[in-house]
């Protein structure tokens, strides 16, 4: 079993408290039960990375990427993260 590292979960609080505005539109309607009334966390930590929104009961993880994930640097780290996330079964 994975355990999380104090500092990604120091990270994962960080992130929530500064959500973007389509995250915080996103999790208001996740947490009201919007989709199939699956329980999903936000800014939970797997592994090395920390997903934006994730129901582990359906191994189900959305990413909400900005201007951001716009850099060359920024697409090839999420396309490392999609292949880890991959390999857990999400």
């Amino acid at each position: 079993s994975d355990v999380t590292p104090q500092y990604k979960i120091e990270l994962a609080r960080q992130l929530r408290k500064r959500q973007t505005p389509s995250e915080a539109r996103l999790w208001s309607h996740l947490r009201r039960g919007g989709m199939n009334n699956l329980p999903f966390r936000r800014q939970h930590p797997i592994g090395r990375f920390v997903a934006d929104f994730c129901c582990d009961s359906a191994r189900f993880v959305i990413e909400i990427d900005g201007k951001y994930h716009e850099t060359p640097e920024q697409q090839e780290n999420d396309t490392e993260r999609a292949a880890h996330l991959t390999g857990r079964g999400y």
